[in-house]
């Protein structure tokens, strides 16, 4: 069930930089909501890391990269039990 919570999270994360790629309407209730989930985790990524490089910011990389770890690490650990 936490692993198609995080699949889904990672899916969302990627959808949101995809549209952000196109200057959505920002009061477009899916822009919205998209907004909403993401940017409390970005926001807290960007408190300790730098993320913006070169005019891109690398926050939704960096959310994929910790869910995709913690998924693996609670398989391996649900596996082992």
């Amino acid at each position: 069930m936490l692993q198609m919570i995080i699949s889904l999270y990672i899916w969302v994360v990627i959808i949101a930089a995809l549209i952000s790629w196109v200057r959505p309407d920002p009061y477009n209730p899916i822009v919205q909501t998209l907004n909403r989930l993401t940017e409390p985790v970005y926001a807290y990524i960007r408190r300790y890391i730098p993320t913006v490089i070169g005019g891109i910011d690398l926050a939704p990389i960096i959310v994929i990269l910790a869910l995709q770890f913690i998924e693996l690490l609670l398989s391996n650990i649900l596996r082992t039990i």
